[in-house]
C-alpha cells in the first residue's frame, strides 16, 4: 500500500521569461484573453472587470502588480480565474498570464524558502521556489499578494462563496 502522498498541485504559467505557479485548487478556469470593461481610478494593476458566468471578476494584470512592465498581449496571453482567499473570505480574480503551461506535482522537499539576499526585499507574496531542470519555479502566496490592497480590489467585483 502507498503512503500518504507529500505533494501538491500547481498550475504553471509565465509572466515574460520567469515562470510561476498557483495551488491548483484555487484555479476555477482559464480563459482566453479579452479586454477588461475599465473601471475609473483603480489602482494600475487593475484592468477592468470581465464577465465569467455571470459574474463581473476584477481583471489583474499580474505583472504589474509584481513591479515588472505590463502585459503586452499575444495569441498566448490568458486570464487565471482565482477563487483567492483574502481576509477570511474568498475573492473572485482574473489574474493575466503571458502563457499557462500544465497543471504538476512538487513534492513538499522539493519547494524551497524565498532566498535570503541580506537585505530586505518584497518576497512575502512567495510561497516557495522549485528548482527545475530550465530553471526555477515560483509559488505565489496569493493571500498575501492581495492582502494589502484587498479592501481595494473588494470594492471592484462579487466575493466567491465559501465553500
Amino acid at each position: 500500500m502507498a503512503g500518504i502522498s507529500s505533494e501538491a498541485q500547481f498550475v504553471t504559467f509565465s509572466l515574460g521569461d520567469e515562470v510561476f505557479a498557483v495551488p491548483v485548487e484555487v484555479v476555477r478556469e482559464i480563459l482566453d484573453h479579452e479586454e477588461p470593461f475599465k473601471i475609473p481610478h483603480g489602482p494600475e494593476y487593475l484592468l477592468g472587470l470581465r464577465d465569467v458566468r455571470g459574474q463581473g471578476v476584477p481583471v489583474i494584470d499580474l505583472r504589474l502588480r509584481l513591479g515588472m512592465s505590463k502585459t503586452v498581449k499575444t495569441p498566448h496571453t490568458r486570464i487565471l480565474v482565482l477563487d483567492v482567499p483574502v481576509a477570511e473570505r474568498m475573492l473572485a480574480l482574473g489574474l493575466v498570464a503571458d502563457r499557462v503551461f500544465e497543471v504538476v506535482p512538487f513534492r513538499n522537499d522539493q519547494v524551497e524558502t524565498a532566498p535570503d539576499i541580506g537585505v530586505r526585499w518584497r518576497s512575502d507574496y512567495i510561497a516557495g521556489v522549485v528548482r527545475r531542470d530550465s530553471g526555477f519555479v515560483v509559488i505565489i502566496d496569493l493571500a498575501r499578494l492581495f492582502s494589502d490592497s484587498g479592501s481595494v480590489l473588494a470594492d471592484v467585483g462579487p466575493q466567491a462563496q465559501v465553500a
